[in-house]
């Protein structure tokens, strides 16, 4: 590890701390609605600042200054959520079980939790890289595959990531492998710092007994399905194999989170519900004009535990698609209003009462029709799995996954977007949860919905 390196917890922990101190200023600010004065500040200035060290000390507990949560960024957000539930409970304790400071700041505690949680997350995600303290880690790549290159490519191409890989090794070239030559010159000639291996392909087993010595010389070791589903969002198909699913995906509920995401989905449905039966008449009056068709359709969708149920949806189409293995669905087209209804995502609006009633959720996998399911079933491997969950509304495929077939069937299409599906479901939590409903509003508003 280099000086430089060296220096980065420490340049962490005082963004950390700067930011905490900010937090407690504009919570101090929003409690009172005036300038924090000179009386008020000390007043919480030396109980939050001891405060402050201890929450830095869990930080450093759950490894928020370690190298390998500084390259994987996507699990940050999660980390400093559960940190700071934990640290708003030591916040409790330390108030009302040290009363020599004199205040039991309830609301100004809850108020300067809310506030660092986010700004700590902007700092770390945005502020941070865009300051340009840190300097490119060099890194070596060792895998086999196409992932292989797209990874190479996606990180030196962009400069948003903390890597550079200065060298590839291909497995499936293991037997020319030349481990001094190769590997070890290149570690030191080129100062590397991280070595990126898929600890998944037996053909790097070879390599393991010599990588294991570079411990001792401040070598970091990423799995490399590790980082590819940091960068891309996805789980990397290559290693969905049956001990993938059986050590990271479980039907067991959370009850907690469940509780939490059904309560959310009967609120928020309920009042956006009531909110949208304004855009019923003017929905009637468009498609009334344009064709003269019916205003709803009815599909028979996929949802969890592979139990169809039907959705309704405002007709987008010139008539209902029922059947994607049908030869006469390739004659049904997107009418002029449909097209308007499809870009606003208006025509998906009923479908908040199924979120209601208990057949979907706001987020999570997009229900399939019963036709594609069938199809995709015989011709994707694993591809049931995705029904574990409730079906939603918007998803993380349909945030990053701009390659899914339009009114058909597509494999392909459709293997890529099951490796978004398999992220979330994965990873899927409260924060994950809030997270993809922001980026759909982002792009309901951008009018870049799909």
């Amino acid at each position: 590890m280099t000086i430089h390196n060296k220096k980065e917890p420490v340049l962490l922990f005082l963004g950390d701390f700067l930011f905490f101190a900010v937090s407690l200023w504009i919570a101090l600010y929003l409690r009172y609605f005036r300038l924090p004065d000179t009386s008020l500040v000390h007043n919480h200035l030396l109980p939050f600042t001891i405060l402050f060290l201890v929450w830095a000390l869990v930080f450093f507990i759950a490894g928020l200054y370690d190298k390998q949560t500084v390259i994987l960024k996507s699990r940050l957000p999660a980390i400093i959520f559960q940190t700071q539930v934990f640290n708003s409970i030591l916040a409790v304790l330390f108030f009302y079980f040290i009363p020599y400071f004199g205040i039991t700041p309830k609301t100004n505690l809850f108020i300067d939790l809310i506030v660092s949680f986010i700004l700590i997350l902007g700092w770390r995600l945005y502020v941070y890289p865009w300051i340009g303290i840190r300097k490119k880690q060099n890194a070596i790549l060792i895998g086999s595959g196409k992932e292989i290159q797209e990874l190479r490519d996606e990180v030196n191409a962009n400069s948003a990531y903390s890597l550079c890989f200065v060298s590839s090794i291909d497995l499936a070239k293991v037997d020319e492998i030349d481990f001094q030559e190769d590997i070890l010159r290149i570690v030191y000639q080129e100062n590397i710092s991280v070595i990126v291996i898929d600890l998944h392909n037996p053909k790097a087993d070879p390599l393991l007994p010599h990588l294991y010595n570079l411990i001792f010389s401040n070598i970091v070791f990423i799995d490399k399905h590790r980082i590819y589903e940091d960068i891309f969002n996805r789980i990397p198909l290559s290693l969905v194999k049956y001990n993938w699913f059986l050590e990271n995906i479980s039907s067991r509920s959370n009850v907690g989170y469940d509780t939490l995401k059904r309560l959310m989905d009967i609120v928020a449905g309920f009042v956006l519900g009531i909110i949208s039966i304004i855009f019923y008449p003017f929905v009637y009056l468009a498609i009334k004009i344009n064709d003269g068709g019916p205003i709803f359709i009815a599909q028979e969708r996929v949802g969890q535990n592979n139990v169809p149920f039907k959705i309704y949806k405002f007709r987008s189409m010139s008539r209902n698609e029922l059947d994607l293995n049908s030869e006469a669905n390739n004659e049904n087209h997107v009418t002029t209003v449909g097209n308007f209804l499809r870009k606003t995502r208006i025509d998906e609006l009923p479908q908040l009462w199924s979120v209601v009633r208990g057949d979907m959720s706001l987020i999570g996998p997009r229900p399939e029709l019963l036709s594609g399911v069938r199809h995709y079933e015989k011709e994707i491997p694993y591809y049931a799995i995705r029904h574990l969950l409730k079906p939603g509304l918007s998803g993380w495929a349909q945030l990053y996954h701009d390659n899914h077939p339009h009114h058909g069937i597509g494999v392909d299409q459709t293997k890529e977007k099951l490796s978004y599906d398999l992220y979330y479901i994965k990873n899927r939590s409260f924060i994950l949860d809030i997270k993809i409903a922001l980026k759909t509003i982002k792009k309901l508003v951008s009018r870049s919905g799909i």
